[in-house]
């Protein structure tokens, strides 16, 4: 009875409606723009398509869809509208995070659930839609994932994939290791009865669980990606997976004396990946085995460059303190740690580290992989050291795309359509269209000219309702890594 009359005050008192939507007054706090019709005038329109960017544009958004778009010199605002003039303005489609996980790291392999901040961080970046790419707590996913969808918190619309589905000997405390293809079959059928739409394998996985969770999955109509180790790339492909996670730095087949269904004792080798060649041989044989099995590959450039240059990115002051106390100081000293010359070299034999140019390699790769026709997708991965964090890592991917040949609006259409595709909502999301969900990110600044002006995000609007990035990103000021 109890939980009947709190459910009732609920739903009669905290929650008010916005167009078809009821937004709990929490959710409220950060709502910049709620008129059932809104005209954005004088913006800049990158359509996620790939297009070069349309100068002067109107986009009116009515009921949370996206009505029109238009030359503002012949566009017709509705009287009824609430009109935002967006002189030097730009308008993107709402990101598609594909590797945005809700954890990140606090202490010896142990990973910690961010409900509070992640969501709100991400949202507050411009990502309207992410896939969680491995779930630590699905349980605490799905919930997310519910509050949200029922507008009691603020963030973006959630893919929960399934708990990782790992073999035995996985170095993580926190996850379950299959023992065998008949408990792969029953642990995905188990998750996609509770809700979860997606899977990913994780480095320990075994051929036959893999090929088990594949075939239950598709069964069903869920798609299965890995970040592996004990299977090579090409191999997971013929075995029928439908993406890979973070490219070439983490493929093993390339390793000299690679055993079957073994992940090597040290899978890591910048060294041997900085020599292979995207244009001829093994790795070129590779991507187009990808592309003819139609396997995406999801780019995570942010983790592998926090993780890899001494020198570089720079700390931002927004990542610094979005962060707890505890947080930041673990990821400054982890910082220090990885310049250190002389851990560098008796790891390697040089002072120089091996892994920026692994890493320019990787770039290579996907820009290759791409080029061949391949479906690149692209996330951030908030691991590693710690220092790349929701929202501001997908940012920073957008960026780094460019760094890797792209062309801006090439990078803003990986980031937005690819993942739209890969996830079956092009109809709906992904690009700047009559009939598609107003899920729209108004940055100040021309992001086709100089892509770190995708930084400058000030509303994101999901289904029509726009959000106070700036007041999202305070919210969370401290609270990273706690919680």
């Amino acid at each position: 009875m109890r939980k009947l009359v709190l459910g009732i005050f609920w739903m009669l008192i905290c929650c008010v409606a916005v167009g078809a939507q009821t937004l709990s007054p929490e959710v409220r706090a950060f709502v910049k723009v709620d008129a059932p019709r809104v005209a954005l005038t004088h913006v800049r329109v990158i359509d996620g398509t790939g297009a070069a960017a349309r100068e002067d544009q109107t986009v009116v958004i009515s009921k949370g869809k996206i009505e029109s778009v238009s030359d503002t010199a012949s566009a017709t605002v509705p009287k009824d509208a609430q009109v935002l003039d967006l002189h030097g303005y730009t308008v993107i489609p709402g990101l598609v995070g594909m590797h945005d996980h809700m954890f990140y790291p606090v202490g010896n392999v142990v990973f910690g659930e961010m409900a509070f901040s992640f969501p709100r961080l991400y949202l507050a970046g411009g990502v309207t839609t992410i896939r969680t790419t491995g779930s630590l707590e699905p349980y605490t996913d799905l919930e997310i994932k519910k509050k949200i969808d029922a507008g009691g918190m603020p963030g973006p619309k959630i893919h929960v994939t399934g708990p990782y589905l790992e073999g035995a000997g996985s170095w993580a405390l926190q996850l379950h290791q299959l023992n065998g293809p008949e408990d792969t079959t029953k642990t995905v059928n188990f998750w996609l009865d509770q809700g979860v739409d997606n899977f990913k394998a994780y480095m320990f996985i075994t051929p036959a669980e893999l090929a088990a969770a594949v075939t239950a999955a598709h069964k069903r109509g869920a798609k299965v990606t890995g970040h592996l180790c004990s299977i090579g790339f090409r191999e997971a492909a013929a075995l029928g997976i439908d993406n890979l996670e973070h490219g070439l730095l983490v493929d093993t087949e390339f390793q000299p004396g690679k055993k079957p269904a073994e992940c090597p004792e040290d899978p890591e080798n910048p060294v041997l990946i900085s020599k292979l060649d995207v244009n001829a041989g093994p790795l070129h044989e590779m991507i187009l085995d990808l592309v003819k099995h139609h396997v995406a590959v999801t780019s995570t450039l942010p983790v592998f460059e926090m993780g890899s240059f001494p020198d570089r990115p720079t700390m931002q002051k927004r990542v610094l303190d979005a962060l707890s106390p505890d947080a930041r100081s673990a990821v400054l000293e982890r910082r220090v740690r990885s310049s250190d010359a002389s851990a560098i070299r008796h790891e390697y034999g040089s002072e120089v580290s091996p892994w920026p140019a692994a890493f320019k390699k990787e770039m290579e790769f996907e820009r290759a992989f791409a080029q061949a026709g391949g479906l690149l997708l692209a996330g951030l991965d908030p691991t590693g050291m710690g220092g790349v964090i929701a929202g501001f890592g997908d940012q920073r991917e957008v960026e780094l795309l460019v760094e890797a040949g792209f062309t801006p609006v090439e990078a803003i259409h990986i980031a937005t359509f690819n993942g739209a595709q890969y996830l079956g909502e092009a109809d709906k999301i992904g690009t700047i269209a009559p009939g598609k969900l107003a899920d729209l990110v108004v940055i100040k600044g021309d992001p086709a000219k100089k892509i770190e002006d995708i930084e400058n995000v000030e509303t994101v609007f999901k289904d029509g309702v726009g959000y106070d990035s700036a007041k999202l990103i305070e919210s969370v000021r401290g609270v990273v890594g706690s919680r």
